[in-house]
């Protein structure tokens, strides 16, 4: 989890994940700076199983998922934003799915800030689905609804310079497709995915409004993203 002023929805979080994790499992959490409470509201859950890293540089949103996920120690990594809620099931169904995949995405309810549903399931909305042109057009990867095995995180390594334009959830996904197989569960709905003022991503029933990216930044980015697929061994 990466966090940066996160103090209304970041203990919600951390408890709906907790909920679903083994007594030897890690949260891990890289801070990026926050000036509101957040570190003491995490500090505060007082659960062993968070991993709250040292403090560092203000890196940005992508390089700081980078830093934790250098940091993690676990065979099998999800990702998570700050302020969603993890609904019951999802680290077992992930686990499953992840002996015959090697990275999967979990579909979502979209909701505002208040949990009440705006769509309920983000898949249908975007038309998101598995595959390597597919995601290069239309990214389908949502870090906070993915879950792999290390050996994609390592395989996408070393991570790419240019992450104004190549994004943390967007990388991993499309290394995945190159490398190994990416399984997207459609069936249930295993994260609300809340969506108000602070987040990056909008949502919108127009597919080229999914972000706040200006169409020839997108462009640039799919250019650097087949680039950067081309190079990596």
């Amino acid at each position: 989890m990466a966090t940066y002023n996160g103090a209304a929805f970041v203990e919600e979080q951390l408890r709906s994940i907790l909920a679903q994790l083994g007594e030897k499992d890690e949260i891990v959490v890289s801070d990026d700076g926050s000036t509101d409470a957040t570190l003491a509201i995490i500090q505060a859950v007082g659960d062993p199983r968070i991993r709250l890293l040292p403090p560092h540089e203000p890196l940005g949103s992508t390089r700081n998922f980078y830093y934790a996920l250098d940091a993690a120690k676990g065979d099998i990594i999800f990702l998570s934003d700050q302020d969603d809620v993890w609904l019951p099931g999802r680290v077992e169904r992930c686990l499953e799915e992840l002996r015959k995949a090697d990275l999967v995405v979990t579909d979502c309810q979209v909701v505002d800030e208040s949990l009440q549903i705006l769509y309920p399931s983000l898949f249908k909305l975007y038309g998101l689905r598995e595959g390597l042109w597919h995601n290069l057009l239309r990214c389908g990867f949502y870090g906070s609804l993915m879950a792999m095995h290390r050996s994609v995180v390592e395989r996408a390594k070393p991570w790419p310079k240019n992450d104004e334009l190549i994004k943390h959830d967007w990388w991993l996904g499309m290394v995945a497709e190159k490398t190994g197989t990416v399984r997207f569960i459609s069936d249930t709905q295993y994260v609300l995915y809340r969506r108000h003022d602070k987040t990056e991503t909008i949502v919108s029933r127009n597919i080229l409004h999914r972000s706040r990216r200006s169409l020839t930044t997108r462009i640039m980015a799919r250019m650097a993203m087949a680039k950067q697929l081309i190079m990596q061994s």
